[in-house]
């Protein structure tokens, strides 16, 4: 299955990666890979992550990485990640912020 980032989902990996950087520049870059890796995988088996019981007539799964949550689709041939974002967070806002 190809992985497939939306403008948000890139968007956060690029905030993340900013506001490590700001401590620690070279774990910054690495870290943003492990997250992206962690994407990328998740071609191999996309059932595997469960579908958020809050999003389910939505089809949104979440991988853990950390402290990070990896939110996405599986959309027929494809898998969509819609965010990524930290766990400690309000997500509901930022996956539906209309409500």
């Amino acid at each position: 299955m190809i992985v497939e980032f939306t403008s948000a989902a890139e968007a956060d990996l690029d905030s993340i990666g900013a506001y490590i950087a700001r401590d620690n520049p070279a774990r910054a870059l690495s870290f943003v890979r492990e997250l992206i890796q962690s994407c990328l995988e998740l071609s191999n088996l996309p059932e595997a992550w469960p579908v958020v019981p809050r999003y389910q007539r939505l089809g949104i799964r979440r991988r853990v990485h950390g402290r990070y949550l990896i939110f996405y689709r599986i959309m027929q041939e494809r898998i969509v990640i819609v965010h990524v974002l930290n766990g400690a967070i309000d997500v509901d806002v930022i996956l539906f912020p209309a409500g």
